[in-house]
């Protein structure tokens, strides 16, 4: 029942509702900021509460791990990391395939870099990956951006990531900004893995993932970090790019060229994500167990080459196996399978205490609509919930990663602040339990909770609030002209492209930049701002 009391009004006015009074009131508290600390959500909070997997299953699926590793190993690789395996211990067979004993395997685990930081150009932005607790951000290489207005898709282009980059650099719920499209209008690998990483570190302060398409593109690319950084040191002090690396091609062979580059990056002091992407029914078995088992077992591998390579080296345990759906053959990225595996993979991520990454929110539905957002809302949160620590793709992908929606970062922004929310979960403490306030209700007070002293204190502090989500009630949204999600996303993206264009590079740097690189920069400086 609502609650509804006159209160005196200026002369000459209608009365007005002290529910009217008080919700603007409290619509003007949670506009004021508030400390990070005492946020409803924030990066990092602690996952855990959901797990698919039992410990006995955990525990069968590392034997059967160390088992493929021993028996069947690895085809394909490159000279210079059969060199680095077999002094670490490794094995190569007359098939040509590297073999890991159970003890190179767990020796590896043992001294693998954990509890580190991603960096943020600005500190306020870095990440300290550890134990379960969560962080959400992009990733992908789509080929389309999704334009909502026109509902169609057309190709993405570098400016395209630059305003990504622009739009995450403003969302709070996004900690993480690792490139999500290919550029489309920059055909040479090595122009489009230089403007790639150019558009991204200048488009956001946070944390930027990127890949390379060989060793030699990798060279000039440390040259722009470390003059961003103000030197080498600098930047290996403080690394604020890693290098997402699919070093494997399932099943269970070495990709060439990414070996190249993650030997590239680990000497040049970049943190690896180490990428098995395997799609179950396809390229990993289809049952989903068995397809966990492939893409720890791969990854395990790159965690070994990279400690071959530089022990303790940063690198995160990035298993990321895919679904298919077994009527086309398609990717399913929306789906409830997908959903079990990232969490299940989070769960052998904590088993070995390494930090984990895999995806999630790659929502099969081609705009942002009822279907994107219960696909992207269930895999999500699951992810959260499971502890992932590095939740990628986890915003604006669209067609199972072959689009990219600027109007879906804001929408997910405000479905990952509800996920976050979720992950946080319940504290029960003694004033939470709220005995003394329910008798101060029941007993002295007006019989509800609103204008409690306790409701007052709790509302910003308890309580996420979505930045374009709908709450109005029926009557103020027919007032408002029945605005929708969507409409306020459009709007949204287009004031902050107008009004967004982030410093963190200054302008003298970047004249430089672009003095040292010349051509080899695409992004015009109109395009930034002027």
């Amino acid at each position: 029942m609502s609650i509804v009391v006159e209160t005196q009004g200026v002369p000459g006015e209608e009365p007005r509702s002290r529910r009217s009074g008080g919700r603007e009131a409290r619509r003007a508290m949670r506009a004021a900021p508030l400390a990070d600390d005492i946020r409803p959500v924030r990066p990092g909070l602690e996952g855990g509460r959901y797990a698919p997997l039992n410990q006995n299953d955990v525990e069968r699926i590392h034997e059967a791990v160390l088992t493929l590793l021993e028996t069947v190993g690895f085809a394909n690789a490159i000279p210079s990391c059969i060199e680095v395996m077999t002094k670490a211990g490794a094995t190569l067979g007359e098939d040509g395939r590297l073999r890991f004993p159970r003890n190179l395997v767990l020796d590896t685990i043992k001294k693998a870099a954990r509890n580190f930081t991603l960096y943020g150009q600005d500190p306020k932005h870095d990440i300290v990956v550890q134990g379960k607790r969560v962080y959400y951000g992009t990733a992908g290489a789509a080929v389309h951006l999704v334009d909502v207005e026109k509902r169609e898709y057309r190709e993405s282009l570098l400016q395209d990531i630059y305003d990504a980059a622009r739009i995450v650099d403003s969302l709070d719920n996004i900690h993480f900004f690792q490139r999500p499209m290919v550029p489309r209008d920059v055909p040479d690998p090595l122009d489009m893995d230089f403007n790639t990483l150019y558009a991204c570190v200048m488009g956001t302060s946070k944390h930027v993932g990127t890949s390379f398409t060989v060793r030699e593109n990798v060279q000039p690319a440390l040259e722009m970090l470390y003059a961003i950084a103000g030197g080498e040191e600098n930047f290996r002090a403080r690394p604020f790019v890693s290098n997402s690396n699919c070093f494997v091609v399932p099943p269970m062979k070495f990709a060439e060229d990414a070996c190249g580059v993650l030997e590239a990056c680990v000497e040049g002091g970049i943190p690896i994500l180490l990428l098995s992407a395997g799609q179950a029914g396809a390229t990993a078995p289809a049952a989903i167990a068995g397809a966990v088992v492939q893409a720890v077992a791969e990854v395990l591998v790159g965690l070994i080459y990279v400690n071959a390579l530089k022990p303790g080296h940063p690198a995160i345990f990035g298993t990321w196996p895919f679904v298919s759906d077994l009527r086309t053959g398609a990717m399913s990225g929306g789906s409830a399978e997908q959903a079990l595996l990232t969490s299940a993979c989070a769960q052998m991520a904590q088993f070995y205490d390494l930090p984990g990454g895999s995806a999630a929110g790659m929502a099969d539905s081609k705009l942002p609509d009822i279907q994107s957002g219960f696909e992207k809302g269930i895999t999500n949160v699951m992810a959260g919930l499971s502890g992932l620590n590095l939740v990628y793709e986890s915003a604006g992908m669209h067609a199972s990663l072959l689009g990219f929606c600027l109007e879906s970062l804001i929408i997910d922004n405000d479905m990952l602040g509800m996920c976050q929310r979720c992950v946080r979960g319940i504290e029960v403490t003694d004033a939470a339990l709220s005995i003394d306030t329910i008798a101060d209700v029941c007993l002295n007070g007006p019989g509800h909770y609103l204008g409690h002293e306790q409701t007052l204190k709790l509302m910003q502090t308890e309580y996420f609030y979505p930045a374009v989500g709908d709450r109005f009630s029926p009557k103020e949204w027919n007032e408002k002209g029945k605005p929708d999600i969507l409409q306020r996303a459009i709007a949204e993206k287009k004031r902050i492209l107008a009004e967004r264009f982030p410093r963190h590079v200054p302008r003298s740097l970047d004249d430089k930049l672009r003095a040292r690189f010349g051509d080899l920069i695409h992004l015009p400086r109109s395009a930034m701002g002027g």
